[in-house]
């Protein structure tokens, strides 16, 4: 049974201390289970596009998807701290279109934090987020929003310019109000010197042990999405395979007539089933 609800506060004070986990989670059944496990941060993440909706990519995903899909992950959540994704054109048009998505985020959804992805590019629009009094994690290195524009799904600060860049990056976020920085698919290193950079919590994926925590998507860690598995995750289950052999036995019971049985069946008092077979 978890104490407390987890705060901002106790995601900064993680920094150089016990590692922080967080796991993507899009509905209410996953949520309980994340929270039951004692994750620490909750993210309703944008990939729900992918993993859940079948969309090809995330730009697809709309803000009411989003705060459909994060009012749910809130209503099974009570310790970990729930940060939701401002989804691609929710908030990179104007400074007042970021911070009206954002209220609606923490208003609507009742979600804790709101995730966006850019450094340099997108401080002040983080920077104005913060000051409205709404609690922003950054995202940098692979962003899949902007993909396409990175040249595709690829590890990004391989070289010493491009390193320097992403450095600039998470001091930019730091500077604009952070509480913490997702730090994606970029060298080990890096990621490193990055943490080491920054006085808040980076969280990694794809990007080493060096970092403060480390998030991934549960989808690919429980095996539930069997599209592609990116090289940086751990699947420590494969529930597809489990969820479609039990599928296959229940075709297979229902067409033999072995399910439903006598244990899965409700019964009358045979007085009555004999006033019934005399009316007929």
């Amino acid at each position: 049974m978890h104490q407390k609800k987890l705060t901002i506060p106790d995601i900064r004070s993680r920094k150089n201390g016990t590692p922080i986990s967080e796991i993507t989670a899009y509905d209410y059944p996953l949520a309980r289970m994340a929270d039951a496990a004692g994750i620490d941060i909750a993210l309703v993440g944008d990939s729900l596009g992918m993993v859940v909706l079948g969309y090809p990519d995330t730009v697809s995903v709309t803000m009411e998807e989003m705060l459909h899909h994060a009012k749910a992950v809130v209503r099974g959540i009570e310790h970990a701290l729930v940060v939701a994704d401002m989804p691609f054109g929710s908030y990179n048009s104007s400074i007042p279109q970021a911070i009206g998505n954002a209220n609606r985020m923490l208003k609507e959804a009742r979600v804790d934090a709101v995730k966006i992805e850019g450094g340099v590019t997108m401080a002040e629009t983080v920077a104005a987020i913060v000051r409205a009094g709404i609690p922003v994690q950054g995202h940098i290195g692979l962003t899949p929003q902007t993909a396409t524009s990175l040249g595709g799904f690829k590890v990004q600060g391989k070289s010493a310019e491009a390193a320097r860049q992403l450095i600039d990056d998470a001091r930019a976020l730091e500077d604009a109000g952070c509480f913490s920085i997702v730090l994606e698919a970029i060298p080990a290193p890096l990621a490193e010197h990055i943490t080491k950079a920054v006085a808040i919590p980076t969280i990694g994926i794809g990007a080493g042990p060096g970092c403060d925590g480390q998030v991934l998507v549960i989808h690919d860690l429980i095996g539930l999405y069997d599209r592609f598995v990116p090289k940086f995750v751990k699947q420590y289950a494969k529930i597809s395979e489990q969820v479609i052999a039990a599928l296959g036995q229940y075709k297979a019971e229902v067409e033999s007539r072995a399910f439903p049985g006598a244990a899965h069946s409700f019964t009358m008092k045979t007085e009555e089933l004999d006033k019934l077979t005399r009316l007929y």
